[in-house]
């Protein structure tokens, strides 16, 4: 669980040792009228220290009685958001590190319209998300101090809304922890024994098939990018029923879980290699998801597939040139063997069409093509069902989330043809990379209506900003807790 606890509160209690107000920029810096208290800052004070309100923005002031008053910015009045809040609650705990116990009064800059409880909610999570940090192998670790955080409003009882977003950031640190972890650590089988203890507590059903157990179910693609590794490889299903819901259609989540990817035979270059840990952020994604379902609850049935493996080089090692039949029965012409997300996810969702689900949504580090498309902060988001892509859609954005829609044309398919197989797994050097994975993908869903987000952009950051953490992200697990949670 995130180190901080969030409680609701009518009034600052008398222990609080750093007390936030919010404020918004305009043409003179004034702090919001709300329910909150009353409180004198020098409004000539925070102007001389260049404090101008921005969103995010925080100055810190010397009060009484040993509690410093903390200036917050929210930006334009009229403008503040649910992430808005998300970030000025990050900035909050940035800046009150090293304090126990704080209290905050941001709800009074929720404007109307903004439903309270939601905004809650995501004080509960930039306040989760940005107090983790990953400090397993560090000698001098100085993790956040800040134990809780008051919630001071008026309004009513909003301890389900802190609680429910607590969690969320607990899942998303949880993500975080895993991405994290060093990949000779965090092997195929030491996953899926996290994922068990998961399920063991959370009280979901897990089902995990070892090296054998795949090789007889037929899951091609995912012995084949795994022949080459010493470590097994492992397949999680991991299933949540929701309580007094019987017969309520199935969502099956799929996530790419590779713990470690040299490239295969296509050995990718040294520095290619130095974040491959990461390649299993997908997996992360889902079954930190999983993990939160029983306290959060959703109206479907939700089914989680991990297909789990390193990619790595050796005389056992799938070749270019080799061909693979997937679960589905269709055979893949291996040219590229860094190209094997695509392989292991095409079991993962063949095993997910065979439910016959209401959706099937999958998250990978798929493409660098993604990355060259739209950065490093948003996800390219695909799909063969119009309704489906435009709730995942809705839901990233109601999280907090960036995700923008590509198209899957079909005049691109044909990149996809092989000469001795059915398809091959790689189309035309430099051209539309993410879209013709995504039209791969599409080989195996068997018509079920299905959303794929490639992160390989957002799934890691290369610094500290707002709640997000340098490292493993988390991204992607609000998105689905969103979708799945509100799904109908």
């Amino acid at each position: 669980m995130p180190p901080i606890t969030c409680v609701a509160a009518s009034e600052v209690p008398v222990d609080t040792e750093v007390l936030a107000v919010p404020f918004v920029n305009g043409p003179r810096l004034a702090d919001w009228g709300g329910a909150g208290p009353v409180v004198e800052v020098d409004l000539g004070f925070l102007e001389r220290q260049g404090f101008e309100g921005k969103s995010g923005e925080v100055q810190v002031v010397p009060g009484e009685d040993g509690t410093a008053v903390m200036a917050v910015g929210v930006g334009e009045a009229d403008e503040v958001s649910l992430e808005t809040l998300r970030k000025a609650t990050a900035a909050v705990v940035k800046a009150a590190w090293k304090s126990t116990r704080a209290a905050t009064t941001l709800l009074d800059a929720v404007p109307p319209g903004v439903d309270r409880t939601a905004a809650a909610a995501a004080v509960a999570e930039g306040a989760g998300m940005a107090a983790y940090a990953f400090g397993t192998y560090k000698s001098d670790f100085s993790p956040c101090r800040l134990e809780h955080l008051v919630v001071v409003d008026g309004s009513g009882d909003l301890a389900p809304a802190l609680q429910r977003g607590g969690r969320v950031a607990a899942a998303v640190c949880l993500a975080r922890d895993l991405v994290n972890e060093p990949a000779g650590a965090l092997t195929p089988s030491r996953l899926a024994e996290v994922a068990t203890e998961i399920a063991e507590r959370e009280g979901l059903v897990i089902t995990v098939l070892d090296g054998a157990a795949i090789a007889a179910e037929r899951l091609g693609g995912l012995a084949g990018v795994a022949a080459g590794s010493a470590e097994p490889p492992r397949l999680v299903e991991l299933v949540y029923e929701p309580p007094g819901e019987s017969g309520a259609p199935t969502v099956v989540l799929v996530g790419k879980g590779i713990t470690f990817d040299s490239g295969g035979l296509s050995l990718k270059d040294a520095e290619g290699m130095m974040t491959m840990k990461t390649d299993m952020s997908g997996a992360a994604a889902v079954l930190a998801t999983m993990s939160a379902l029983p306290a959060l609850g959703a109206p479907v049935r939700v089914v989680g597939i991990l297909p789990i493996t390193e990619n790595m080089p050796s005389g056992t090692a799938t070749r270019p040139g080799d061909v693979l039949r997937i679960r589905n029965g269709k055979t893949v012409e291996v040219l590229n063997t860094d190209a094997e997300g695509r392989l292991v996810l095409a079991d993962g969702l063949s095993l997910a069409a065979e439910a016959a689900p209401a959706a099937i949504v999958d998250v990978a580090t798929l493409t660098g093509a993604q990355v060259v498309a739209l950065g490093r902060k948003i996800a390219g988001l695909m799909g063969n069902d119009e309704d489906l892509v435009q709730r995942v859609q809705d839901a990233a954005e109601r999280a907090g989330e960036d995700v923008w829609p590509l198209p899957l044309p079909r005049q691109y398919r044909s990149q996809l043809d092989s000469d001795v197989a059915d398809l091959k797994n790689i189309g035309s050097r430099g051209q539309a990379g993410a879209l013709v994975a995504g039209l791969f993908l599409q080989e195996f869903v068997d018509g079920v209506p299905w959303a794929h987000l490639d992160i390989a952009g957002p799934a890691r950051s290369d610094a500290n900003e707002g709640y997000v953490t340098k490292g493993g992200t988390g991204f992607a697990v609000r998105t689905l807790l969103e979708l799945v949670t509100s799904f109908r």
